[in-house]
């Protein structure tokens, strides 16, 4: 069962591959360098924390809208949803840019305005994957994540040297670049027209998120397992600088960590669809890449060095590298068609929004703690690691739920 006049599959997957490079080569130009352009604006550790998460909270609220609209009219295509998300990123995004001088509201506005439409408009991509994957074109999800990973790092290294020469609000005019690009992908992407046989049964209505979460103990579980994990997670690379300066680094390093960390993301997603291909489920493949990154979080907390911190980032690999797709897949595999794009939406609040909300706002006070007491990043990264182990510990528990 294939969808009428479907695509060529190679052109399809080049397509895929393409979205999620700009997509994540506009993520980091946003979100990869967004303390230390905070920073250079005059904003405090706590205040930072409280700026990421808002654009986090901000995340939660509007992701399940759009989820949830998306999923009460599918007669729109997904990518009309997000390339208005991205229209409206842009216009604030340059009003951030030419405004150099807005004080901690506006800038608190902003931050809204990207957690709420531009971050949120990734789920709704992974979606767009996910529609013809059901219909039987089988687009390599993973391997596009992992491409899109690599334009990360790729995109990370060479902010770095832009920051070097030209100073960090840079980094503003390639965000704005990569995002018109990103429009461009996204409106030239072919939508997804189903046939009688693939189409949504009549009747087939989406649950509420409640339902969902209460018919299904062993996927909610594994969200809360998630969101301790990511709370852990998310700080180690929103607040590396912190963790690089606390060891006598700077902003010269963190494009080359941002690299380590993001092109390892690549291997990972190779492995996760060899040991897919091996019988590995999800759902387990899920619970390892939580393992490893609480192996990570440990490894950070005992570097004694720029050099460690280095050689700690491809931990990644079967960290986040794994987990991506491997959630993916989990909530594809634990939920019904018809709640497939509210599914994603829940496992991104429950990761890099609620995650993200809660990371950001405890590192960010236990930066200026630890500051305060002469301890640097120390309080930081033992927080991540206890809430990161408490993942895990949940992770295996969601197993044994029905």
């Amino acid at each position: 069962m294939t969808p009428m006049n479907s695509p060529d599959t190679r052109r399809l997957d080049f397509h895929y591959i393409a979205l999620q490079s700009g997509f994540w080569a506009m993520f980091a130009a946003i979100c990869g360098y967004q303390a230390a352009l905070l920073q250079g604006r005059g904003f405090t550790n706590s205040q930072i924390g409280v700026l990421i998460a808002v654009r986090c909270l901000a995340g939660i609220v509007l992701q399940p809208l759009l989820g949830g609209w998306a999923d009460r009219h599918p007669n729109v295509p997904l990518k009309a949803i997000v390339n208005l998300s991205l229209l409206l990123s842009l216009v604030v995004s340059l009003a951030f840019t030419l405004l150099p001088g807005m004080g901690f509201l506006p800038t608190a506005v902003v931050f809204v305005v990207l957690g709420g439409f531009e971050i949120s408009s990734y789920p709704l991509m992974d979606a767009m994957a996910i529609q013809f994957i059901r219909a039987g074109i089988p687009i390599r999800y993973s391997l596009g994540r992992g491409i899109g990973s690599l334009a990360y790092a790729v995109t990370c290294i060479f902010l770095g040297m832009t920051v070097k020469r030209l100073g960090v609000e840079s980094v503003l005019l390639i965000h704005a670049g990569l995002m018109v690009l990103e429009i461009a992908l996204v409106q030239s992407f072919p939508v997804c027209a189903l046939s009688p046989e693939t189409a949504p049964a009549e009747g087939a209505a989406p649950h509420s998120i409640v339902e969902i979460l209460r018919s299904n103990p062993r996927f909610s579980f594994m969200l809360l397992a998630i969101l301790f994990s990511i709370t852990a997670l998310l700080p180690l690379s929103n607040f590396l600088i912190n963790i690089l300066q606390a060891k006598g680094g700077g902003a010269e390093q963190l494009g080359l960590a941002l690299f380590l960390m993001a092109a390892s993301e690549l291997p990972g997603s190779i492995i996760f669809a060899r040991l897919q291909r091996r019988g590995a489920g999800s759902d387990r493949l899920l619970v390892l890449s939580l393992v490893f990154s609480a192996v990570k979080a440990l490894a950070l907390f005992l570097a004694p060095s720029v050099g460690f911190i280095l050689l700690a980032q491809p931990l990644q690999m079967l960290g986040y590298g794994v987990f991506t797709p491997a959630s993916v897949y989990f909530v594809s595999e634990s939920v019904p068609p018809a709640d497939e794009v509210r599914g994603q939406t829940l496992m991104m609040v429950a990761s890099n929004g609620l995650g993200g909300v809660l990371g950001s706002l405890l590192a960010g006070s236990a930066l200026d703690a630890g500051l305060s007491a002469g301890a640097g990043a120390s309080w930081m990264l033992l927080l991540c690691l206890l809430s990161a182990c408490t993942g895990v510990a949940l992770a295996f528990a969601a197993l044994r739920k029905r």
